[in-house]
């Protein structure tokens, strides 16, 4: 009989916690799962917190209980391909026989001077409730960045605190990632709220007072929350592993490692390809899927079949403007959309069911996500 390979899995995210639970549970083979925090975060909700609504926070231990799944509470700090084993700061190295790399990625806090020292970065929950908290005295917030992040934290802060002055900078034009219909309706969703727009506008730095812009104009801000790029963690690069120029994990259309077989990488730590070389943008939706693709390619491979590719011919934004208006717009693998998008409640409802389903049914019941990649 063949032993069953040893499998750890990096990073506890909507990627990593479904991937481990399915392994462990469809192969047998003994799943190590290693987090630096003991609870799940829903990143999507992220924009919420920051806004002070409440978020439920699930300890991992009762999400992977009777899971066969072995939780690691502890921060990855150096990856040993040779050795086939990862160093943690607190506990003993952790061998493996196969590495699913789900380390997700954080906001690019060095993009701008003083970003890292004065501004909240919403990618990361602890940065969000500090952001709640400066909230509750600030008269004046700037959001750096129109991305979905951007657009969500802007509207949900000036719905939660009406009266409030809202700042919404972007570095290009409203809306680019939008049709025509779709950019029209953020507009009026921006003017309902009141959220005051400052499109092809550049932050050269962050202060305690506010932003700085690259024309020399102050704009005051009490509090300034950071959507404007992310970054992933250079654990990859530093490895030996092949990765692209950002840090993330190179791998092929089965989301295994194009240096190193015996790794897969998942979620916006990798860059990963359709079928027809298309590379995904980060995001739980498309992270979602490589994290389906990689466990159907693990369990294939181990079952002696061959993998078939990642196919995906296109991608959807789903962004809510509040909590109870959005934008649903459908885009080429590429981000330029087309078609005519979904607007107000019905979208607002489709955003309640995609989060309700990411963050509370799959993390226990994660079956559902291995029918959502495409193969062959």
């Amino acid at each position: 009989m063949t032993t069953p390979p040893r499998i750890a899995v990096l990073g506890a995210g909507y990627t990593g916690l479904t991937i481990a639970k399915l392994l462990a549970r469809r192969t047998g083979a003994p799943v190590t799962l290693v987090n630096d925090r003991d609870h799940f975060v829903e990143r999507m909700r992220n924009h919420q917190v920051a806004a002070g609504r409440a978020v439920t926070r699930r300890p991992l231990r009762d999400l992977v209980r009777g899971s066969g799944v072995r939780l690691l509470v502890d921060r990855v700090t150096r990856l040993d391909p040779a050795a086939r084993h990862v160093e943690l700061a607190a506990g003993e190295p952790l061998g493996y026989d196969l590495l699913v790399y789900a380390l997700g990625s954080h906001a690019d806090l060095d993009a701008v001077p003083g970003a890292a020292d004065h501004a909240f970065a919403v990618a990361g929950v602890e940065q969000s409730e500090q952001l709640r908290d400066r909230m509750r005295t600030a008269d004046t917030v700037a959001v750096i960045g129109a991305g979905p992040t951007g657009l969500e934290t802007a509207t949900e802060l000036a719905e939660t605190h009406p009266g409030r002055t809202v700042r919404l900078i972007t570095g290009g034009p409203l809306g680019h990632q939008l049709t025509e219909p779709g950019q029209e309706h953020l507009r009026r969703a921006l003017d309902r709220l009141g959220v005051r727009v400052h499109e092809n506008t550049t932050v050269a730095k962050v202060d305690a007072g506010g932003v700085l812009l690259d024309d020399g104009r102050h704009l005051a801000a009490d509090a300034v929350a950071w959507t404007a790029g992310f970054r992933v963690a250079g654990l990859a690069a530093e490895a030996g592993l092949a990765v692209d120029g950002t840090g993330r994990m190179l791998v092929d259309g089965t989301l295994r490692s194009r240096s190193h077989p015996e790794v897969y990488g998942i979620g916006d730590a990798a860059a990963a390809r359709t079928k027809d070389g298309h590379v995904l943008r980060m995001g739980c939706g498309p992270g979602g899927l490589a994290g389906a693709c990689a466990y159907h390619a693990i369990t294939a491979r181990l079952a002696g079949r061959d993998p078939r590719p990642l196919r995906l011919a296109a991608d959807t934004l789903c962004v809510s403007l509040g909590a109870w208006d959005g934008v649903l717009q459908h885009t080429d693998l590429d981000g330029v959309p087309h078609g005519t998008p979904m607007t107000g409640r019905r979208v607002a409802l489709i955003k309640k069911a995609v989060l309700r389903v990411a963050g509370r049914y799959n993390p226990r019941h994660p079956g559902i996500s291995v029918l959502t990649a495409r193969q062959g």
